[in-house]
């Protein structure tokens, strides 16, 4: 059967794209199965972006047993599979003396996790370290193993590597049926009416998994949505601070962040509501108000008046297990979960994704290594914004001789070409988000103003997609959704 494998990962966001690749590595049939039109554009599209040190998670519990483990991943993963990241550090900031003896309480927690090299440091030192925090901070929580992300180019390299190894990937695939047929494999049937086989099924579906593992008859746990809405500031504000910048946290949130980004911007928030609706994803007055009250405590300079877009991101909050994550085998044999994965999943991913790859082989799948596994990238198109910024002229003179398209920007806020939009494209982004998060045209101050018909352009000439049937982010989203010919609408 052409769609028969030994192993199905439903999802792919960040977690279900390290277990695909970390199975890449071995001689294993393998495919994910991805309802959206591109890869990361469930929860992990909207992720702050944070690589956590890993006193935050409570010993005893999955987060804490993942977080550093997967934090130390990130420097190799990094040189393999070349996404950006930066060990920036954190800060967790106290205004007063219950403050300071709550950072007392998860310096202890980082301890117990065996987070390196944490310090609890004065004032003077917060200050001298971030001069733009409020000056009546009184003391801090230092984690310098902390790091900074970008969530989708890294979820965009684990796919690409794993696909480059040998896994296939199926988008706009959304499951509707799981069975198991008389040889005991398992039977997946998808809303488009196509059909797979497989003998494990990894049911990392993030927000909808639980109705995953409802089709196999596991009940036991609920996935309640809890809303996080963020805030990115113009690129002009991107030097306010150096390192990720927390709050003492509340029992359901680590708090309203000020958070630097690897592309430039700083980003504040998110809020913590949990909500029913799976498609909430609207921003509010009371949010925005609530987001900048607490950013602006901890750095006063932080204003609303440099917000250039805001989102949502809805976290898969696991009801009926303390909020931890369901990680392991279920009471269907080769049913294994990987649900639950909030914050700190993207931490934690690259080891849940070793730990999801021993429990299928305890469970009865043999697995020997590939010996040509290959675990770099593909080479990517040249960042031609980095080079500007760090005034590579002569380099960038030597990519234009060679390609004359680096030299056409299409999104001149962040100075992307056409060079790198072709190359999103013929790496299967065919959408105008999933180009958006592979090239960053788009995300800009003028949040895709100008460059829009440019890239609908380039994506008609390169895919043959009619204009009319382009979209934001797959069906249902077209930015035309009428008939377009050279000249005008017919």
């Amino acid at each position: 059967m052409k769609n028969d494998f030994q192993v199905i990962v439903i999802g792919c966001g960040v977690v279900g794209a390290s277990i695909a690749r970390e199975l890449s590595r071995f001689d294993v049939k393998v495919a994910i199965l991805e309802k959206e039109a591109d890869v990361s554009f469930g929860t992990s599209k909207a992720n702050s972006g944070i690589i956590h040190a890993g006193f935050h998670s409570t010993k005893g519990t999955l987060m804490a047993r993942f977080v550093v483990p997967g934090n130390r991943k990130f420097d190799r993963l990094c040189d393999e599979l070349e996404f950006p990241f930066e060990r920036r550090g954190e800060l967790m900031v106290a205004f007063d003396d219950n403050e300071l003896r709550i950072l007392q309480t998860y310096y202890k927690m980082g301890l117990d996790n065996k987070v390196p090299y944490m310090d609890l440091i004065g004032k003077e030192r917060v200050l001298e370290m971030e001069p733009n925090v409020n000056p009546e901070v009184e003391g801090a929580l230092y984690a310098p193993t902390a790091g900074i992300i970008c969530p989708y180019e890294y979820c965009f390299s684990l796919t690409s590597n794993a696909q480059e190894n040998g896994v296939e990937l199926f988008l706009n695939k959304k499951v509707t049926w799981i069975g198991k047929q008389g040889n005991g494999k398992f039977e997946i049937e998808t809303e488009d009416g196509s059909r797979f086989t497989s003998d494990y099924i990894v049911n990392a579906a993030g927000l909808y998994s639980d109705e995953i593992a409802k089709y196999v008859g596991i009940t036991n746990f609920r996935i309640v949505p809890r809303k996080g809405e963020e805030y990115l500031l113009d690129r002009r504000v991107g030097k306010l601070i150096h390192r990720v910048i927390f709050p003492c946290p509340t029992s359901t949130s680590k708090g309203m962040l000020v958070i630097p980004t690897v592309d430039g911007p700083v980003m504040v928030g998110p809020t913590a509501r949990d909500i029913e609706d799976k498609d909430d994803w609207a921003t509010t007055r009371d949010g925005l108000k609530e987001v900048f009250t607490h950013a602006q405590r901890m750095v006063p300079s932080v204003k609303t008046s440099d917000i250039i877009t805001s989102f949502v991101g809805l976290r898969p909050a696991a009801v009926g297990n303390n909020g931890d994550f369901i990680i392991g085998t279920t009471t269907v044999p080769g049913f294994i979960n990987a649900a639950g994965i909030q914050s700190p999943g993207l931490t934690a991913s690259p080891a849940i994704a070793e730990h999801i790859r021993e429990v299928i082989n305890k469970e009865g799948l043999r697995m020997e290594l590939k010996p040509h596994f290959n675990p770099k990238r593909r080479r990517v198109a040249s960042k031609v914004r980095h080079m500007l910024e760090n005034r590579q002229y002569s380099q960038y003179g030597e990519i234009v001789k060679k390609d004359k398209t680096y030299s056409k920007l299409v999104c001149r806020c962040e100075n992307v070409t056409e060079a790198e939009i072709v190359e999103a494209i013929r790496d299967g982004h065919t959408t105008l988000d999933g180009i958006k998060f592979a090239t960053r045209a788009g995300t800009g101050r003028c949040q895709a103003g100008f460059c829009t018909t440019r890239v609908m352009e380039i994506l008609h000439k390169e895919t043959g997609i009619p204009f009319e049937q382009i979209t934001k982010k797959g069906k249902g989203s077209e930015i035309a959704p009428y008939p377009i010919k050279k000249g005008g609408v017919e």
